[in-house]
């Protein structure tokens, strides 16, 4: 590894205590203790692309996103195979009563009977039970080995997180609003890292908007208290109940522009470097998200298996920029022209992948 100080190149013997064996400074991150790709130069570089060179803020789950080393899927898997118990209570009354009947029968017809007992004993042995598997999904590292390394290593290392990086933290269910004379419009936001990096950088008072942030399913209560008029941004996941949000906002208040600015499951579903992640097998059916929200019968179908992408692991630059092109676009439409079958708001085709450094990424399957 490199280390951040003096950029020496460092063999396993230079390093010991994460201290550099030439500068004679400490460092945060040693891959041999933190894995692979968990170096200081290579987070330092992510943060530095990340928020454009020192211009935006992003938070630790951005950067986790965005510094991860590799993220796979799988799907559910049926049981296969006959479970022991059930094998064992077949076969032993049933290999007990071939031996009886061969030894009570002479000749040839006897020996079949001996060989058919010892063929269903091998048989019962030999079968394999596969037990049924839920779909799973990871991420290396884990979110809670990344925040250690940001909260133990990294800040005594330098004392603070890296600059422009600031902490989430945990998310409570508590609604938040954040105050804004006069709002013009307001950005309802489910996803808790990517409020607090719109707080961090004011992106919702420089467009002169009230971010309020919330859980998908308390966001209808939300809208329920606005101001008349103001037109609602909706911030979500590219996920089962997130599709469904803004067409039933629409629907509940039709005289209010709602502009869907989540994160399209067709941007990420397929797409190579992409974070896919799961959950238990969603509530909402696929025949739902094809009715209510116009999803094509895949998006639906990926959705309504568990399957989910995060808002949070889009690049921050791309992610403020699509909500300031979508609170302009709130601003300046009307509720007509906004039907729950329009879609999502257009997102740049670019793929939301990591910064830099290495990665295996293994693609979801439809289980």
């Amino acid at each position: 590894m490199t280390c951040p100080h003096c950029f020496r190149r460092l063999a396993g013997k230079e390093r010991t205590g994460q201290q550099c064996a030439h500068c004679a400074k400490r460092f945060a991150l040693d891959p041999r203790i933190h894995g692979r790709g968990m170096n200081d130069v290579r987070i330092k570089r992510i943060v530095a692309k990340a928020s454009g060179g020192g211009r935006l803020h992003i938070t630790v789950t951005q950067l986790w996103y965005l510094a991860r080393t590799s993220s796979s899927t799988s799907g559910a898997t049926p049981a296969r195979g006959i479970r022991p118990a059930v094998r064992w209570l077949v076969a032993v009354p049933l290999a007990l009563l071939l031996l009886l009947v061969g030894d009570l029968t002479p000749g040839v017809p006897g020996a079949v009977g001996v060989t058919a007992a010892v063929a269903v004993v091998v048989t019962a042995s030999l079968m394999r039970h596969r037990p049924a598997r839920p779909a799973w999904s990871s991420i290396t590292p884990s979110e809670a080995a990344f925040r250690q390394m940001m909260n133990g290593p990294w800040q005594a290392a330098y004392r603070k997180l890296p600059p422009r990086v600031v902490d989430d933290g945990p998310r409570d269910t508590a609604v938040h609003r954040s105050p804004v004379d006069r709002p013009e419009a307001v950005i309802l936001c489910t996803d808790h890292a990517v409020a607090e990096f719109l707080r961090a950088n004011d992106i919702p008072g420089k467009l002169t908007a009230r971010l309020v942030e919330a859980e998908p399913a308390a966001a209808h209560e939300v809208t329920a208290d606005l101001p008349d008029g103001l037109p609602v941004v909706v911030l979500h996941d590219a996920s089962a109940l997130g599709a469904l949000l803004a067409p039933l906002l629409r629907l509940a208040h039709p005289d209010r522009v709602v502009v869907d600015a989540g994160l399209p499951v067709s941007a990420v579903r397929t797409r190579r470097g992409a974070v896919h992640r799961v959950s238990p097998a969603s509530t909402v059916d696929a025949a739902e998200l094809r009715s209510v929200a116009g999803l094509p019968e895949q998006d639906a179908e990926w959705l309504a298996q568990g399957y989910w992408s995060p808002l949070a692991a889009v690049p921050p630059r791309r992610l403020e920029a699509v909500v300031t092109a979508a609170v302009e676009r709130a601003l300046s439409a009307r509720p007509a022209e906004l039907r729950s079958t329009d879609g999502f708001l257009t997102w740049p085709a670019e793929a939301p992948t990591q910064a830099g450094g290495p990665s295996r990424t293994k693609g979801a399957t439809a289980g």
